[in-house]
């Protein structure tokens, strides 16, 4: 019986193939008609495309000419065109971008070289347009007739995303869940609910009302990607005081979205930790700025700066730039977000809206990027990953935060970009029905953003301004006819006149010379942190050194009225922190509801930890945060800005399925990218069982199924902090 069986199996696999291979014969050759109609269609319409000879053909002969030359260029673009792309993968992807356009119409041209008698010909901007009018119809054509064959779809799917075939069905695997971590860059708590209820983001609505938990976490002090995705992906984001900073006993700049400085970051949370990251089993990472462990890559930039078999960060653009209609339509999306960019930047200038920055020169194709290549890239390479039967995906799309940087993080051009990123997040969910195992989608973002005029535009004088002017240091012209620059260099005179007629320090001690020629101070921004170093110092400054060298200095950051407070070192009480009411606080005796009770529940824990990185600058800037509007005053030029703390950039998301145990017990708040880290390997060991390694000791017990109880003597170090009350409301959207 078994041997008839298995004939019975091998007979019915048989005709099934033959089945197959039929409908997929037919689906070609009705793209081939299609694109004959469509290629002679066009050649009545434009008159510098040709079919005929010069003394004219009969309709039959002419349709055999365009049948000829669709499927040269049918051919063409599936033989062809992947090689092309690989050879151009070393260009800059948005010149990539522009050249498809280009590269297409000029196979287009060769098509037409080939039909016979030179009865083909176009000019050259006409083969253009031609070949993106053909690949469209072409591309849309093939969709529709997979839509209602689900293996014929599966197929296109493989094929689109560089994928040739799923995981082996037989593996054991296939029946366990996978998990995709989608992160919203920028998208705050408050942002999320705002777009859900506007009716922008209908997936997630759909998701809420199907039971999804949505849970608010509060970041660190550095509310940015570098610190929160390095915290999320390895575990730790130790010493990672801001986004850029200065390292004293490198003699480095260290900048998060450098290719040098992610290597840096990476191997250090591996070292410190000990473990490899929350995707070192069977995972993918899809556009971050750190692996988190994966074999697979594809625009990671911590591997953009290696070279060797493993670098594999532009392999996500070959894999979707080699099908001919992604890439026509991806290179059309470009082009029209720049001339929306373009539109919407000139329509807020007419309009003078305000705040405002300048969105000129090159930042239409820097947004255009985002918003459309990367978004495109990295969702094409995490439908693969599902297709593929990948573990653990976790990609991270920027769109939001690119605009809302420039645009504000509320509007309508922020608010498109949500609507567009909910369809990505769509197309994802319906691919996962197609994969070869299940899925768990989990949404996160990795901080919010908060609004507000820059620091320049508000007071006349940036950040490094400010510092000079309260060191004596020479300042612009423009700087010392500000209010704040002349009185910061009045008390610079002053003080320094006093103190030349010092000897004593307050100690009593006799006060250490100065240096001759002391260096210029390195002012740093990221958002509204500011970073101040002495590079001709080897320690961290204590506020006694900084008196005694720049007298004024201090005082006139912590009187300004647009810094809300100030971290420094203190030889007599470690750290203190200094505010513009006069406030000079203990970092050891901050609390919550002390000088820094303006900027939300676990401002003075945060400051704490990171008064204690060892790569902490001499002087910590804060700039101010008024909660009535939840404005903050950026040290860069963005009127959308996160990095500091103060309103809603402070305050992430975390979307899960009902299926994954809660984050948090009940009052308990999630507090830190670290701890978002143990929550998210968590669930991936509920899904995939103990091969996934638990990561830093004592992060979970062996077995937990959900959120341990955590002592109050280490709740501090865990970040899981006790909810007292109503998370506090922004009030600006």
């Amino acid at each position: 019986m078994k041997g008839e069986a298995g004939v019975g199996d091998g007979r019915w696999g048989g005709a099934e193939r033959w089945r197959s291979a039929g409908r997929t014969l037919v689906r070609v050759l009705v793209v081939w008609a299609v694109s004959t109609l469509t290629m002679l269609l066009l050649a009545g319409l434009l008159p510098d495309f040709r079919l005929q000879s010069a003394d004219g053909d009969s309709f039959t002969r002419t349709a055999l000419t365009a049948a000829t030359a669709a499927g040269a260029f049918g051919l063409l673009g599936a033989l062809v065109w992947p090689l092309i792309v690989r050879a151009v993968l070393l260009v800059p992807a948005l010149v990539l971008g522009l050249l498809v356009f280009f590269l297409n119409g000029s196979l287009l041209l060769v098509a037409l070289w080939l039909i016979p008698d030179g009865r083909g010909a176009a000019a050259p901007e006409t083969a253009v347009a031609v070949a993106a009018v053909m690949s469209a119809v072409a591309s849309a054509t093939s969709t529709a007739l997979a839509v209602r064959d689900d293996d014929a779809y599966r197929r296109r799917l493989y094929r689109l995303t560089g994928r040739t075939r799923p995981r082996d069905p037989g593996d054991t695997a296939g029946s366990v869940p996978g998990t995709v971590f989608l992160q919203l860059d920028g998208v705050g708590h408050h942002v999320l609910r705002g777009a859900v209820a506007d009716g922008l983001m209908p997936t997630v609505a759909g998701w809420l009302e199907a039971g999804h938990r949505l849970t608010p976490w509060r970041t660190d002090w550095s509310s940015q990607t570098g610190a929160s995705q390095l915290g999320i992906l390895h575990g730790s984001n130790e010493d990672v005081p801001a986004f850029r900073w200065y390292e004293k006993d490198t003699g480095r700049l260290m900048v998060s979205n450098r290719p040098a400085s992610a290597v840096e970051l990476q191997r250090r949370a591996v070292r410190r930790t000990g473990d490899g990251g929350l995707l070192t089993v069977d995972g993918a990472s899809r556009g971050n700025l750190f692996s988190g462990g994966a074999d697979q890559l594809a625009l990671v930039l911590s591997m953009a700066a290696r070279r060797g078999r493993r670098n594999r960060s532009r392999a996500g653009y070959f894999a979707y730039f080699s099908d001919p209609a992604n890439a026509v339509r991806t290179a059309g999306s470009l082009v029209a977000e720049c001339v929306r960019e373009v539109y919407q930047s000139t329509r807020a200038r007419l309009r003078r809206e305000a705040p405002r920055v300048s969105r000129g020169g090159t930042y239409p194709f820097v947004r255009a990027f985002a918003t459309v290549v990367e978004r495109d890239v990295v969702v094409s390479a995490v439908m693969g990953d599902m297709l593929a039967g990948r573990t653990a995906v976790y990609a991270d799309l920027v769109a939001y935060d690119e605009v809302a940087h420039h645009s504000g993080p509320h509007g309508r051009d922020t608010d498109q970009v949500l609507a567009r990123l909910d369809r990505a997040i769509a197309l994802i969910a319906t691919v996962a029905e197609h994969a070869p195992r299940p899925y768990r989608i989990v949404l996160l973002s990795d901080h919010g953003q908060s609004p507000g005029e820059t620091f320049e535009s508000a007071y006349g004088l940036t950040l490094k301004d400010l510092v000079r002017a309260g060191c004596g240091l020479p300042v612009p012209r423009r700087v010392r006819r500000t209010r704040s620059g002349s009185e910061a260099r009045d008390a610079a005179r002053d003080a320094l006149r006093s103190v030349l007629h010092r000897p004593l320090d307050e100690s009593g001690e006799t006060a250490r010379e100065l240096p001759a020629r002391p260096s210029e101070p390195v002012v740093l921004a990221s958002g509204n942190l500011g970073l101040v170093s002495f590079p001709d110092v080897p320690h961290r400054m204590t506020r006694e050194e900084i008196d005694r060298r720049h007298p004024a200095l201090l005082r006139t950051l912590a009187h300004h009225p647009g810094i809300g407070f100030v971290l420094v070192a203190s030889a007599e009480h470690g750290s203190v922190v200094l505010t513009r009411d006069g406030a000079e606080v203990p970092v050891a005796e901050l609390t919550d509801d002390g000088p820094l009770a303006v900027f939300g529940r676990g401002a003075a824990r945060a400051v704490r930890r990171t008064d204690g990185f060892p790569h902490v600058a001499d002087i910590m800037i804060n700039s101010m945060y008024d909660p009535a509007t939840g404005n903050v005053h950026a040290f860069e030029e963005q009127i959308g800005s996160h990095g500091g703390l103060g309103g809603e950039q402070s305050h992430a998301f975390l979307l899960s399925p009902p299926d994954l145990s809660p984050p948090v017990g009940a009052g308990q708040e999630l507090v830190g990218a670290e701890q978002v880290h143990r929550v998210l390997r968590r669930w991936l060991r509920e899904s995939s069982g103990p091969q996934v390694p638990l990561g830093r000791a004592g992060a979970l017990r062996e077995g937990s199924a959900g959120p341990r109880e955590i002592s109050p003597s280490t709740r501090e170090t865990e970040s899981v902090l006790p909810v007292e009350g109503p998370a506090p409301q922004d009030k600006n959207r």
